[in-house]
């Protein structure tokens, strides 16, 4: 079997666009890829074009682990973030193609599974007036919904320092929702890399009384030591590493301890393989695996082959019930959670299991997609000029 060549779809809403790529081969199996990009949607496309020409064209999709080899290193120069995402959305096609051919689901080709189910926990919900009333009506919509868990950064544009009537202002947002969800659910703290480490630290012990399950990105991800510091002053697990695009770039934080929960993008990181690899490496750390996860139905598919057959799996983030909910319309299969759960259930179809329905696709046509965490509002994720 050969690649004969791709097609990308681009879906869009007003703060994300979702880059859907088709790999079709000599056999009549296509498969699918998908990653969300931010700010960078055409450039992907510019370097998938030039990938096609030069590594992807008459390749076995068979031997993904060499064609990924070659796009990652054939150009020699250093991958980053694009580079990352390019060969991530080829390779999961490769993997939905493998699978259908041998009528197996990808979570089987990777071992078999060592759990029927996902936990689920949402974001995106917020999208609301930013009140602990507000919040505490959205927050008792999520659990409505079935979910046990959901994240949320409620600290505005912090950035750096959060002075103090700010600072009690996010703590009754977090009282709000904690007192919405109750007790038992797990409530996820995002920091969105915003804090000084001392700031941080400061925020997660005024935090504490309400047991965040995890504390996420506390200040920005370019220096460990920062990093560390935070990790040795509290009490709340560690979460990072969305903004890491290479799975080799996770050594030193493996090697620092600094960190409790690790969150790979599926579409940054360079596909499946590659996260299920980190995964077990993160196993001999005794680390926990939580992929950050702001794409669609896709690559929520891709993220739980990983799910379904790691030990140390945790949780899978899910924005698709919540925030742009009908591009789910876009994906049939689509991965959905149980209510009655709160989680992501085994499917037996082969490859990942979902299909792209090109004519609904076309029916979100890309946007000038813009999120901005430092601009007010952010959270209600429109730009301004679509409020």
């Amino acid at each position: 079997m050969r690649i004969t060549g791709i097609s990308t779809h681009v879906v869009g809403t007003p703060w994300r666009n979702l880059t859907y790529v088709q790999v079709h081969t000599d056999e009549g199996i296509t498969g699918v890829g998908e990653t969300r990009m931010l700010g960078h949607t055409d450039a992907l496309l510019g370097y998938l074009r030039e990938a096609e020409a030069n590594h992807i064209l008459g390749s076995d999709p068979f031997a993904a682990e060499d064609l990924v080899r070659r796009m990652k290193y054939g150009d020699y120069g250093r991958a980053g973030e694009i580079v990352m995402s390019g060969i991530a959305v080829i390779e999961m096609a490769c993997w939905d193609i493998k699978g259908k051919a041998l009528g197996v689901p990808v979570w089987q080709l990777l071992g078999g599974k060592v759990t029927d189910r996902v936990k689920a926990y949402a974001n995106g919900w917020y999208t609301t007036e930013r009140t602990p009333e507000a919040y505490h009506k959205a927050a008792q919509g999520v659990r409505e919904r079935g979910y046990r868990a959901l994240k949320i950064d409620p600290f505005g544009t912090g950035h750096f320092e959060l002075d103090h009537e700010q600072s009690l202002y996010a703590v009754s947002l977090i009282e709000a929702v904690r007192d919405a969800i109750g007790p038992d659910a797990e409530l996820m703290l995002e920091m969105h890399g915003r804090f000084s480490p001392a700031t941080a630290v400061r925020l997660a012990r005024e935090l504490a009384p309400f047991n965040p399950a995890w504390l996420e990105e506390p200040c920005p991800p370019e220096n460990l030591k920062a990093l560390e510091k935070v990790a040795a002053k509290v009490d709340i697990p560690v979460a990072t590493g969305e903004r890491i695009h290479d799975r080799i770039e996770f050594r030193e934080l493996f090697e620092s301890q600094a960190v409790d929960i690790i969150q790979p993008d599926v579409g940054h990181v360079g596909g499946i393989w590659e996260t299920r690899k980190l995964a077990a490496t993160a196993e001999t750390h005794y680390m926990l695996v939580a992929p950050h996860n702001v794409g669609g139905p896709v690559l929520t598919a891709a993220s739980l082959q990983v799910g379904f057959t790691s030990p140390n799996f945790k949780i899978l983030e899910h924005f698709n019930d919540f925030a742009d909910a009908e591009i789910k319309k876009v994906v049939k299969g689509a991965p959905q959670v149980d209510p009655e759960d709160g989680c992501f259930h085994l499917s037996d179809a082969p490859g990942l299991g979902v299909e792209l329905d090109v004519d609904a696709a076309a029916e979100f046509p890309q946007q000038q997609a813009r999120f901005d965490l430092w601009a007010e509002g952010w959270e209600q994720r429109k730009p301004k000029g679509t409020q």
